[in-house]
């Protein structure tokens, strides 16, 4: 697309002429910093976009916020602005790309097949090299990236938050709420923190677990930096579930994060360290899979091929190590699951599947988790309105951009209670945190379990109490 086929598709849309009244057309100075030459959104990507709108509807942040500047349209045509020096990389600019929650839904509903999430992708760690972040905005994201994605540095601060609630501490600073006056973003971390359990502390899972019954696949399976955590009961499910349908399970002891956290937001440095280490701890394990129950970290780890294209000593590693990844409910759904089911109460149980993002838009799994639980005696599956809608998790974005996550976390689950499930299955630890604490906000205890742990408890004969 030319220059001025571009200036007359901006013509027609209010937006373009807002920003370009801040960036006269005629070349001079930036005002503030620009993209720089390496590699920044594609324009043959960008020129894909016919503007039709199609995503807006599916668009979550445009739908809480509803301005087209927040929308995939509205970035991209940004995007193209900054590309061709019209628009300036300035706060206001940058606050409509760190409003995108990356969920994918504009990818899946684009008629021209529009890469946005190439195009997100690549702006994201434009941003962080180029534009200059306030000091408290540096500060959170330091505080974010230098923990987080390492589970022994975390569990470092979760010795004091486990004080912190259970001393009565906890509910004293929510009944206050100073801490929301005092930092949005810190009262969102600590509003969806969950109950620190002791098994946080510890990995307990062996380098090597068998097989029960005859060996048909030796699998890896990643643990997660968060989900080792905040919810390890996940893992030990899983890795029953694939023992007893005859996986050898190799769990490497030296893995770290996967780095979805990190890429999503633009690390891209830390991004190829921590990718870089993952591959090296799983070489030489011989591995028919590589097994990951976390949707986010999945879609992060099929891009590994991608992420370290241009490392010549890990490209071809990278890219085999990607083309192993499967999702626990993608790869079980394949090859078919052997363990006798049991029913999970004596009476039918409704159960609302979840699409979390990542699994849905990023890796276009949505068929084989209602497969697997369908197989489970006495499961009815519900179907809530708007299932491909974000929660509102979307990695760290319920932290960093609190007040259009608890509006989406608000409406994820009023649709997930409407269907009158009685439980609500979630294949992400992000879903899993954002979720349980909106039906907390709500005053309901639907319980939130992981398919994997909902097919442990029917291989295991283990009976639910819940009241449907």
């Amino acid at each position: 697309m030319s220059v001025e086929s571009r200036n007359q598709h901006r013509s027609e849309f209010p937006i373009m002429n807002v920003e370009s009244q801040a960036a006269p057309s005629h070349p001079l100075p930036p005002p503030h910093p620009s993209f720089d030459a390496d590699n920044p959104p594609d324009a043959k990507l960008i020129d894909a976009c016919v503007h039709c709108g199609f995503c807006l509807s599916t668009c979550p942040s445009y739908r809480v916020i509803g301005k087209e500047t927040d929308s995939p349209r509205g970035r991209i045509y940004l995007m193209d602005g900054v590309n061709e020096g019209q628009i300036p990389l300035s706060p206001a600019t940058v606050q409509h790309f760190d409003s995108c929650l990356g969920c994918l839904a504009c990818v899946t509903t684009c008629p021209s097949g529009v890469r946005y999430d190439k195009l997100i992708e690549a702006t994201r760690p434009q941003i962080e090299r180029n534009h200059p972040r306030s000091l408290p905005e540096k500060l959170l994201r330091r505080l974010i990236f230098s923990t987080f994605p390492y589970p022994n540095r975390m569990r470092l601060l979760l010795r004091p938050l486990g004080i912190y609630q259970k001393s009565g501490l906890q509910r004293w600073v929510r009944s206050l709420g100073f801490l929301k006056q005092i930092s949005p973003q810190l009262a969102a971390m600590e509003s969806v923190l969950p109950n620190i359990s002791p098994q946080a502390f510890q990995d307990p899972l062996p380098a090597v677990i068998p097989a029960e019954g005859k060996t048909r696949y030796r699998v890896g399976l990643l643990l997660g930096c968060v989900q080792r955590l905040f919810n390890p009961e996940v893992n030990d499910a899983t890795v029953r579930v694939l023992t007893a349908n005859g996986c050898e399970v190799v769990v490497p002891q030296s893995q770290g994060c996967c780095a979805a956290l990190t890429h999503h937001q633009g690390q891209e440095e830390q991004t190829k360290a921590l990718a870089r280490q993952l591959i090296d701890s799983f070489a030489d394990t011989s591995l028919d899979a590589i097994i990951i129950n976390a949707s986010g970290c999945g879609h992060t780890l099929k891009e590994y091929g991608n992420i370290l294209h241009d490392d010549p000593h890990y490209r071809e590693k990278a890219a085999i190590f990607a083309s192993k990844v499967k999702d626990a409910q993608e790869f079980l759904a394949a090859v078919g699951l052997t363990a006798a089911l049991s029913p999970l109460q004596t009476e039918p149980l409704t159960v609302v599947y979840q699409d979390a993002c990542h699994m849905l838009h990023g890796q276009k799994i949505s068929v084989q988790p209602r497969q697997l639980l369908r197989q489970i005696p006495g499961i009815k599956l519900r179907e809530p309105v708007d299932a491909a809608l974000c929660c509102g998790s979307a990695g760290v974005y319920n932290i960093l951009q609190p007040d259009v996550a608890e509006e989406l976390g608000r409406q994820k689950v009023e649709n997930l209670l409407n269907t009158g499930a009685a439980l609500i299955a979630s294949p992400n630890i992000g879903c899993f945190v954002q979720i349980s604490k909106h039906l907390a906000l709500q005053g309901k205890t639907v319980p939130v379990l992981h398919p994997m742990q909902l097919l442990d408890y029917s291989i295991r004969g283990i009976s639910l109490a819940i009241d449907d």
